[in-house]
């Protein structure tokens, strides 16, 4: 057991609830800023949000806020998208030896666009609302929902980045749901991305299972308790101060 990763774990949740900003994009960068290995972080990062999107999906599964059509378009995309992503890496890493420097650097980027994402979900939400495009019904948008899915699966299984994020703008901009349907549909996607990208990381030895564990123990706390502060402190200004910490993790990663 290590008292300080527990108490990061505790940070972390505590931010995800108080902003809900993903936990991969602080995460992530945390772990690769503090020397452990970019591709074990991304892996262990993966497995860690499938146990934690786990709960929150059973919890919107048993409110009914998820659309299961727009997660099945979604994952069919995102899916096999995530797993070339980590097995391309693994061939980078047998026959180039440069796997890390990929990862680091992608990680970087990401982290770039996401904080532009949290910024415009900030500040720019109510002017993504009806357009053409989510006024189409969804059988009319399922293979640019089955190509979104893959493009960002790709990003996720690379980085372990954006699960939540970018498929939340994403879909805020491309479907017409209830805010509540609109979490907990990319909750439950979320949660079969991680998972099939998790396995597949630790397929090839890139978890480090103490390190999820005791990162649990400290961001499950931390969610509840920064959940519940939430309503007691402003959203704006503690979404856009994570966006620019983000910001300057990706920048600091290239």
């Amino acid at each position: 057991m290590s008292i300080g990763m527990i108490v990061m774990g505790f940070l972390v949740g505590l931010m995800v609830g108080l902003t809900g900003v993903g936990g991969a994009s602080l995460l992530t960068p945390i772990l690769v800023l503090m020397g452990i290995s970019p591709s074990v972080a991304v892996g262990t990062d993966l497995v860690y949000n499938s146990v934690t999107k786990l709960f929150g999906s059973i919890q919107h599964w048993r409110q009914k806020t998820i659309n299961l059509k727009l997660v099945k378009y979604l994952a069919i995309g995102s899916i096999p998208s995530a797993i070339c992503a980590v097995g391309i890496l693994h061939l980078f890493d047998t026959f180039f030896q440069n796997q890390e420097q990929i990862i680091k650097h992608a990680l970087g980027y990401v982290l770039i666009l996401v904080a532009l994402t949290t910024l415009i979900k900030t500040f720019l939400k109510d002017r993504l609302k009806l357009n053409r495009l989510q006024m189409k019904p969804l059988s009319e948008k399922r293979g640019l929902t089955i190509g979104v899915g893959a493009v960002l699966g790709f990003i996720v299984g690379l980085t372990s980045i954006g699960s939540g994020s970018m498929f939340a703008l994403v879909m805020l901009y491309l479907y017409k749901m209830r805010p509540s349907e609109l979490v907990g549909t990319d909750i439950a996607h979320a949660f079969l991305l991680a998972t099939a990208a998790g396995l597949m990381h630790a397929g090839i030895g890139n978890v480090d299972y103490l390190l999820m564990a005791n990162l649990l123990l400290g961001s499950i706390p931390g969610v509840i308790f920064g959940s519940t502060l939430s309503s007691k402190l402003p959203e704006k200004p503690l979404r856009a101060i994570m966006a620019l910490l983000i910001l300057i993790s990706g920048f600091k990663l290239i």
